[in-house]
């Protein structure tokens, strides 16, 4: 019943939900993600970012702009993730603070192609950005990360922890 499937639902890594007709975890489609383990459905990325796959995450940023010029300078920082209730307050629902270094993609190359290419398919009106010359990928590895569940849920995580196991 319900209680059988729940335990079963715990098992899932972040990144991986529940699949109750073949009974077991499944990973999030691209585009999208399951940020917290044991989470029941998968959230689409945030606009301008995609799941790179092994707790990474990458977006697309001008060379122009200040944060591009911050993050080439000293590659640490740290990106907030989380998926606001409907109604009460903010601060009672899940949210992930995922500390990163970031790494630019150097362009031209294979994987900025390769990169493109998936980017692309979730964002097709990024074409004009990704034709323009300062405009580049980075991506965003996973150091650590605080996971605030809501009141009284708070949990420190290694990058490991952000990473589905082989065959979640």
């Amino acid at each position: 019943g319900a209680g059988f499937q729940a335990a079963y639902q715990a098992v899932c890594v972040a990144g991986y939900i529940w699949d109750t007709v073949s009974a077991e975890c499944r990973p999030c489609p691209a585009g999208s993600y399951a940020g917290i383990p044991a989470s029941e459905t998968c959230t689409p990325c945030p606009v301008g970012f995609y799941a790179a796959g092994q707790g990474a995450t990458v977006s697309l940023v001008s060379a122009l702009a200040y944060h591009t010029q911050a993050l080439r300078a000293d590659p640490a920082c740290a990106l907030l993730v989380g998926e606001p209730g409907q109604k009460g307050d903010a601060l009672a629902h899940p949210r992930l603070t995922v500390q990163a270094r970031a790494a630019f993609i150097p362009r031209p190359s294979d994987q900025h192609e390769k990169m493109a290419a998936q980017y692309l398919r979730d964002h097709p009106k990024a074409k004009l950005y990704l034709s323009l010359g300062d405009f580049s990928f980075v991506r965003f590895e996973p150091v650590r990360a605080f996971l605030n569940g809501g009141f009284g849920r708070a949990f420190h995580l290694r990058a490991g922890d952000l990473i589905p196991a082989a065959g979640a």
